[in-house]
């Protein structure tokens, strides 16, 4: 499939934000990304960004994979292709147009609208689709051998036009020399003083050639989001399509809508999604493995056989049948072992938790490297920043580390060794030694006896 894409990746409507719509995101994604992405999924290499105002926000989301062009003043659709000449005027194949604010848009109808075009040898094909409420959409009106004949906008319609529910969805795929030789005959002799794209259809077919029009199997992957209602039923249709693809490949979700995946998240079969799930980024999920409820996975590896919940977790790494919650929080780089454990009301920070070690509870642990086999007391706590650096912690194959133990950093403490509860370990514990660091035990008899009376006589 020799083709490719022009997208328009303008500011445009604000929605009452500091930043243009096609940055706001939906599952962890920016609307822009989500159609280029669609145009690469499509077997599109090539594919032109026009920008605009506010480019600066633009930009970082689609440079890397996209050709740049800039459109500097806001004259019309026609005019924002007609920007890309210098850069795919040489250009001979499909030239497919879409818009960045239109998330919803699939690689199956992209390839299907190039298949269209190429196979009918069309000067454009136009997808088009069917709406129960047509208006303010312009009618595709057709000839009689079905071809597309011209496009009327609502408020040029007569009432037989106005009854049409096929539509212009926005997206056309062009023979690009065709395309680039109409655009420079577009005029803007119109009420906006602007050049509409929808002319170049009548422009080819006055130069004899088809335009065709396809109809959408799904009226929805056209919505544009102009708003923060359409955000957030764009966000809902995306939510349900991939999580819709996850269980028919094997995952189980009881609750699919209380369940959000973003489009980089990989999981395995067998794999359960309990309610209130959110795995983001580039997430990975390994066999067998319960998630949640209520947890929060971004850019986390997690393993085979692994039970999270109540949990947020970024840039972590779970291995194999480890267990994280209720109520834990894993931060970036923290890494837990196979057969590892992160309990109840547990933070992990830049760590190694080795094979079969455990963190139950109420703790701690951060820049820190762990052997496997060790446990940690409820409380306990690596002391690693004393105001202006970090500072590591080691604790060898199998210790034991007792409740409410505070480790200051750096420390080491040996394998085997012993930690009796309620220490304060300053300095490095020998493997196999027994650590204890406590004030000695005070006992004044009668003492609240005698400040029970003194309350009373005041």
């Amino acid at each position: 499939m020799k083709a490719a894409v022009v997208l328009a990746a303008g500011a445009g409507t604000r929605m009452k934000s500091k930043k243009p719509k096609v940055a706001h995101e939906i599952l962890g994604q920016p609307l822009v990304r989500w159609v280029v992405d669609a145009a690469h999924a499509a077997g599109i290499g090539r594919v032109a960004c026009v920008v605009g105002h506010e480019r600066e926000q633009v930009v970082p989301l689609v440079e890397g994979d996209c050709d740049l062009v800039v459109q500097e003043q806001r004259r019309g659709t026609a005019d924002a292709v007609a920007v890309c000449a210098e850069t795919l005027g040489d250009f001979d194949g499909s030239l497919v147009v879409l818009s960045g604010d239109c998330p919803l848009i699939t690689a199956d109808t992209i390839a299907r609208l190039v298949e269209a075009r190429e196979q009918a040898d069309a000067a454009a094909v136009v997808l088009t689709m069917e709406l129960a409420d047509p208006f303010g959409y312009g009618r595709i009106v057709r000839d009689a051998a079905g071809n597309v004949e011209r496009i009327v906008e609502q408020k040029d319609a007569t009432p037989d036009e106005a009854a049409i529910t096929e539509c212009n969805s926005g997206f056309y795929c062009f023979d690009a020399r065709a395309l680039f030789d109409a655009l420079g005959r577009v005029s803007n002799d119109n009420a906006q003083g602007e050049y509409y794209l929808t002319d170049v259809l009548e422009i080819c077919r006055n130069d004899g050639r088809a335009v065709v029009g396809l109809r959408c199997d799904d009226a929805s992957e056209c919505l544009g989001v102009n708003s923060r209602v359409q955000l957030a039923e764009a966000t809902r249709l995306l939510q349900r399509r991939i999580n819709r693809a996850h269980m028919e490949a094997g995952v189980t979700m009881l609750a699919p809508d209380l369940v959000w995946i973003g489009p980089g998240v990989t999981i395995a079969p067998d794999v359960t999604l309990l309610q209130n799930v959110t795995l983001m980024g580039s997430t990975s999920i390994g066999e067998d493995s319960v998630i949640g409820p209520d947890t929060r996975l971004t850019d986390t590896r997690v393993g085979a056989g692994c039970v999270i919940d109540e949990t947020v977790a970024i840039e972590a790494i779970i291995d194999d049948k480890a267990t994280c919650g209720p109520r834990a929080y894993l931060r970036p780089a923290a890494h837990l072992c196979e057969g590892a454990k992160a309990g109840t009301h547990v933070e992990i920070k830049k760590s190694t938790i080795g094979k079969g070690s455990k963190v139950p509870h109420l703790s701690y642990i951060g820049d820190t490297t762990m052997g496997e086999g060790v446990n940690i007391g409820a409380g306990s706590i690596t002391c690693n920043y004393d105001g202006k650096k970090k500072w590591s912690t080691v604790i060898g194959d199998g210790a034991f580390v007792g409740s409410d133990t505070m480790m200051v950093a750096p420390v080491t403490i040996g394998a085997g060794a012993v930690i009796g509860a309620a220490s304060c370990i300053t300095k490095d514990v020998a493997a196999d030694a027994l650590a204890l660091e406590r004030s000695d035990q005070r006992e004044l008899e009668g003492w609240a006896a005698k400040r029970r009376k003194r309350q009373a006589e005041e």
